[in-house]
């Protein structure tokens, strides 16, 4: 069996994973602006971290997951104003609605969620020794800025020298810096912006800075894995590097992880190009456990092309999992057979799912051979296979809760109604009434809604 293998953006391979601490993981995912719904971009990177947390678990570390907020930010200052209402007002609705997405898709609550602001002490005594390192000065216009050309390793992570980032780069030119390149860590207030005191003046810090700030409180200046969307590589991460390390003196983070993008056709999905779909929008169509899998079905660093058509696949799919495992008395002892061992090499392969979700559907074939002349057999086999999918965060919703539970379009009709309508057909049928029961089917049918006829009775499911 294969050692779990990750690729490291910052090296460009893939390489053996060995914690800095054995037995123990620090973790740190940069998390969510809070002043709009989630899209799916930030869908993928919420699952796919959490599956890399579960399995991390999985395999017996001590995990320690960090996923920050950032709750103060120029758009967050716009939209308040916008809208009408407090800052804190809009970052605690939206924060609420981002815990609700995340719920909904499976996610797990990281075991530490800091907000910028709970971290203003951290971020100026960070800045204050950069300015005494002499790796921050304060410009002519008053805001602290990060002299890049003190850090001589500046652009290791996008392996590109500085001269070249700035080509194509989404650079801020301000006359008050010394080099394009430089970055705002403290901002000055402007005229009713939120401020907080410091020695440079009233003021609030940049972006980049609030992440290594909280980051190194909570898991220490050197830490195992990071990770974040592939838009962040350049040049949030990149200046976090550089402000970190110049700080503390010491490396900042071993392996470095980057989520490829949602593409909708050719570009990718981002509020900025104004083509994005909100978590919430497409929850009203799907199931959150269908959405989950649809990502898990491409690799992490791969892009992810969302359509409708995709995504209705993705609820085949899992929907095919799950009727291997309808009907299957329950047992005590799960068996995985070989399949375990399948299993735990894709993940191994750079937590690559879309092989473990490959895995996951050899044993429902084998459950579904299994089922007539070995069923025993067959539901230790679909024990298993809830176990694994566990592992993915699928495959725990009772069967016909699944079935039944199913978002429709338009809502269609509740499980209350529906069976009423099956107890209606069996009451035709019980009088030889076969044309009303077979208006009753097609009512459901019309309705979304799979009848199966058994021996046990009839069961249903969303089509």
């Amino acid at each position: 069996m294969s050692a779990l293998a990750i690729h490291n953006s910052l090296t460009g391979t893939r390489t053996a994973f060995r914690p800095l601490h054995p037995g123990r993981v620090g973790m740190y995912v940069c998390g969510m602006t809070v002043y709009d719904y989630c899209h799916l971009g930030h869908a993928r990177v919420l699952v796919v971290f959490d599956v890399v947390a579960r399995y991390l678990r999985h395999l017996g570390f001590e995990l320690t997951y960090v996923r920050n907020i950032t709750d103060i930010d120029d758009k967050i200052i716009r939209r308040a104003a916008e809208n009408g209402e407090s800052i804190g007002a809009l970052t605690e609705r939206f924060i609420r609605a981002m815990d609700e997405d995340a719920a909904a898709l499976g996610v797990l609550p990281p075991d530490h969620q800091p907000r910028a602001t709970a971290h203003i002490a951290d971020i100026l005594a960070m800045i204050q020794t950069l300015i005494d390192k002499g790796y921050a000065y304060v410009g002519t216009s008053g805001d602290v800025l990060y002299d890049v050309s003190r850090f001589a390793p500046y652009g290791k992570l996008s392996r590109r020298r500085p001269e070249d980032l700035l080509a194509g780069a989404r650079v801020e030119i301000d006359a008050g810096k010394d080099d394009p390149l430089d970055f705002v860590l403290w901002k000055p207030a402007k005229p009713g912006e939120p401020a907080w005191d410091s020695p440079w003046g009233p003021g609030r810090p940049g972006w980049h800075i609030e992440c290594s700030a909280m980051a190194t409180h909570c898991l220490g200046a050197h830490f195992d894995l990071h990770g974040g969307g592939m838009d962040l590589q350049f040049p949030h991460h990149e200046n976090e590097i550089a402000q970190s390390e110049a700080a503390t003196g010491e490396p900042f983070v071993e392996t470095w992880m980057h989520v490829g993008f949602v593409q909708v056709g050719e570009e990718k999905m981002a509020k900025s190009l104004g083509n994005f779909t909100t978590i919430r929008a497409v929850l009203e169509r799907y199931a959150g456990e269908v959405l989950r899998f649809f990502i898990l079905g491409s690799h992490y660093r791969s892009p992810l092309v969302y359509t409708e058509t995709t995504l209705d696949a993705a609820r085949e799919g899992l929907d095919r999992l799950y009727l291997s495992l309808r009907g299957l008395p329950a047992v005590t002892t799960a068996a995985t057979g070989s399949f375990a061992a399948s299993f735990t090499d894709a993940m191994n392969d750079d937590f690559n799912t879309a092989k473990a979700l490959a895995v996951l559907f050899e044993m429902a074939r084998e459950i579904n051979r299994l089922r007539e002349t070995d069923p025993a057999q067959a539901a230790a086999l679909g024990a298993g296979l809830r176990t694994l999918g566990g592992v993915l965060g699928l495959l725990q919703t009772p069967v016909e809760a699944y079935f039944q539970g199913a978002v429709t379009a338009n809502g269609g009709l509740d499980a209350a109604a529906i069976d009423a309508l099956i107890a209606a057909r069996r009451e035709a049928r019980a009088r030889r009434d076969w044309a009303e029961a077979d208006r009753i089917r097609d009512e459901l049918t019309q309705q979304g809604v799979v009848l199966e006829d058994g021996a046990a009775g009839t069961v249903w499911r969303r089509g």
